[in-house]
């Protein structure tokens, strides 16, 4: 790290051409994903797309749109700078609206998730209980959920800090302290396994509610399924590109946790959490491949 008297945030001794790339990209990733995040919260509030379990579809939507709103054009300013020029508060800013719409997409994920395994494996029961006012008290407790874990750097638990070529901001993984380290071990295990784990469990007991009903089941019963099963497999493939997306990044911060942040380079720091950000944009796409009325 490089300090400089003109500015208190230091830089990192890299090639421009890092943070020229580093920048494009996060355009590129920005400007896709606030154009399909938006198409998709158009498509699913027309009146045949209405429905309450199709207001979770539009909650991701709006969390993966406000996530790009929010770090795009600050992350690419900053790269074509080379440096953060923001000063202490934006970065706090920046890194605590990262923090909510990435917490808050994970919990919207394990609620659809939930939302297939009652319809598919309880038809019976789930039928007229989830009504669009339910649905929107569902929501409104993931972004409590979310706030809950986005809020704690403010007051001191952990810290909003730069991270990788210091070009963006993130929660403090790096200090091995109690505090810091006791943060990130919470962070993981309730907004990242926890969910994770409901979501395995859900679809475990999909695949086999839908192998069951293949033998026995009227074949009334069975296009039933098969219909709710094409939504149930939607919803798994955002699910893994959302996870596979945000592994690489989960990696290097537990690294840091056990105690082997000195392995961690710039760069380390810096392409898993473009990585990340990047989930913000497989929802549209997913839809638009494969959902007949969205498209």
């Amino acid at each position: 790290m490089v300090p400089d008297a003109a500015h208190p945030f230091p830089t990192v001794d890299v090639p421009d051409h890092a943070h020229y790339t580093i920048g494009s990209v996060i355009l590129a990733i920005g400007i896709t994903g606030m154009v399909g995040n938006f198409l998709v919260i158009y498509a699913f509030s027309s009146r045949s797309l209405r429905t309450p379990a199709n207001m979770f579809i539009i909650n991701l939507a709006i969390t993966d749109l406000l996530m790009c709103v929010t770090q795009t054009p600050i992350f690419f300013t900053t790269s074509m700078h080379k440096r953060w020029i923001f000063g202490e508060k934006a970065c706090e800013l920046y890194a605590f609206c990262g923090a909510l719409f990435g917490i808050c997409s994970m919990i919207t994920l394990t609620i659809i998730a939930v939302d297939r395994y009652f319809v598919i494996t309880r038809p019976l029961t789930s039928i007229g209980m989830l009504s669009r006012k339910r649905a929107v008290l569902i929501l409104m407790a993931a972004w409590v959920y979310s706030l809950g874990w986005s809020l704690p750097p403010f007051f001191g638990w952990s810290a909003y800090v730069p991270e990788g070529l210091l070009t963006s901001c993130t929660w403090d993984y790096m200090t091995f302290t109690p505090s810091v380290r006791a943060y990130t071990m919470l962070l993981f295990i309730f907004v990242f396994f926890l969910p994770l784990f409901i979501i395995i469990y859900c679809y475990v007991f999909i695949f086999r509610a839908i192998r069951t009903t293949n033998h026995r089941d009227s074949v009334k019963s069975f296009h039933r399924l098969q219909n709710e099963w094409k939504m149930a497999k939607i919803a798994l493939i955002v699910i893994l590109l959302y996870v596979i997306s945000w592994s690489p990044y989960s990696a290097v911060a537990l690294t840091a946790f056990a105690g082997y942040a000195d392995m961690l380079t710039p760069y380390m720091n810096s392409v898993p959490a473009i990585i990340a950000k990047a989930s913000a944009i497989h929802n549209p796409i997913i839809y638009a491949i494969t959902h007949p009325k969205y498209r």
